[in-house]
């Protein structure tokens, strides 16, 4: 009876030593499994980084400062005649101004001098219009104008109207081969330099 206590008690530590040393091969493997991740893990913490420096690098240049703007309007829906008469009313006056005094047209406060055989108005011309839909196609490109010369870094309050033409564009053709009504605009800005505007008015 003794001896058969002695063998059951060896073989129970027999299993306690192997459920040990099978626990410690799991923990080892788990071990070397983590220091595998690891690496990775630190590798796609790297690429994000690297990701934002070539974000960085691909950044929008600097823009130079430029003398002029310029806005177009190709194939505006109005007659030329009235764009050039629009266009000689804003020639040398700040884009502001110019907006302020197409909108007192637009609300019928102010006309612009037309030639020809036309009603006179009151001010400083004999005679004068109020092409209103002519003007609310205007001050979109004068927007549009002011917007660039902000682009362009020059001085909103000192840039004046430089050029402004009216011309032209391809016309469509109506009912009894008549031509529609439309126009090219184009607009220029420039900061005005007191001595130029002086020289001129000499």
């Amino acid at each position: 009876m003794a001896e058969e206590k002695i063998k059951t008690e060896e073989k129970k530590k027999q299993k306690d030593i192997n459920t040990m040393s099978k626990k410690e091969l799991g923990k080892t493997n788990t071990e070397t499994k983590k220091e595998n991740k690891t690496p990775q893990a630190s590798d796609n913490k790297e690429k994000p980084e690297e990701k934002k420096e070539e974000k960085k690098k691909t950044e929008a240049p600097k823009l130079e400062k430029k003398d002029l703007a310029i806005a177009k309007s190709l194939g505006l829906h109005a007659s030329k005649k009235h764009c050039m008469y629009i266009c000689d009313f804003i020639k040398g006056k700040n884009i502001d101004k110019a907006i302020s005094d197409l909108q007192s047209v637009i609300n019928m406060k102010q006309a612009i001098p037309f030639k020809g055989e036309i009603p006179h108005r009151k001010g400083k011309m004999m005679s004068g219009r109020y092409p209103v839909k002519a003007c609310t196609l205007f001050i979109p490109i004068l927007r549009g104008l002011k917007g660039n010369v902000i682009v362009n870094q020059l001085d909103s309050e000192k840039t004046i109207i430089k050029t402004a033409s009216a011309s032209w564009a391809s016309r469509p053709m109506r009912k009894g081969n008549v031509e529609g009504k439309r126009t090219n605009v184009v607009l220029t800005a420039e900061e005005s330099n007191p001595k130029q505007t002086k020289e001129n008015k000499k």
